[in-house]
């Protein structure tokens, strides 16, 4: 993206806030909720072709899911942002081998998911409708699909999982927004706005998500994994979760970034699920 174009579209918003705050909030949210349909036409669509597919519905919302089949536990694999399923791929094949029951889905509005907008609380949402249909014992959530996850073990309990990975995840909904703020350089009008745009719509204030209100409920077993030179997601998030995930452990990483793809993070996550 052209780095002047946050503030020239920031720029634009801040002038409608003027005229009409509420549609500049809604311009706003529209923008920080509108991924690029997570880089459909980079999907991996022979590698996926071998998986059983099988579309879930989630309200109005297909969600389209992918299995190999396995006999041992099974595991959702929870993709973030602008991502999609073939993310996985290196990590499926070495699940595979092993004989896991593997299931991934496409995030809303993402990869061959139905929709337009996304947001972490609709996410939970989806991967609840899944996760009390299969049943998984062991989730692996990458980024905002981490989060997702927390917040979904946390509405919903979800009492099959008996371990969790978070890679790269955010812990709190407040440095997300800030940071999206910042980079769009919107006024009070607009910043204010969407703070009660989040609590008109999920009845809570955005400072609410954070893994410190949501931990208590959560007693599966945890790897936390971040890199300390993440540009995406702070190294200070990962810090949230040894503070607050009490039965978590962290792995510190650096040089792998947010993306956290590598042997090294794959040999860490069988590790973990094989103990």
């Amino acid at each position: 993206m052209n780095k002047y174009l946050p503030k020239i579209i920031g720029s634009s918003i801040n002038f409608i806030s003027h005229i009409s705050t509420p549609f500049a909030v809604h311009l706003a949210f529209q923008l920080f909720s509108r991924p690029q349909k997570g880089n459909a036409k980079k999907m991996d669509t022979e590698f996926l072709s071998s998986s059983i597919q099988k579309e879930l519905w989630y309200q109005d919302l297909n969600i389209m899911t992918y299995q190999w089949a396995g006999k041992k536990e099974t595991i959702l694999l929870v993709h973030g942002w602008e991502s999609n399923t073939s993310r996985w791929k290196k990590l499926i094949e070495l699940l595979k081998a092993l004989d896991y029951n593997i299931i991934a889905l496409d995030a809303p509005a993402h990869g061959n998911s139905g929709g337009v907008l996304f947001n972490a609380v609709l996410y939970s949402e989806c991967i609840h409708e899944i996760a009390k249909t299969i049943n998984p014992t062991i989730i692996i959530g990458h980024s905002v699909g981490g989060i997702a996850t927390v917040i979904s073990m946390h509405k919903y309990n979800l009492p099959s999982v008996k371990k969790l990975v978070l890679l790269g995840a955010p812990s709190n909904f407040t440095g997300i927004f800030k940071r999206y703020k910042s980079m769009m350089r919107y006024n009070n009008k607009v910043s204010n706005g969407i703070d009660e745009w989040v609590f008109n719509r999920f009845g809570r204030l955005p400072s609410y998500y954070h893994i410190s209100n949501f931990s208590e409920n959560i007693h599966s077993k945890g790897l936390v994994i971040h890199d300390k030179e993440d540009k995406i997601i702070p190294y200070s998030d990962a810090l949230d979760y040894q503070k607050h995930y009490k039965n978590s452990i962290l792995i510190s990483t650096s040089g792998l970034g947010h993306g956290l793809k590598s042997k090294e993070i794959n040999a860490h996550i069988l590790d973990f699920i094989n103990q």
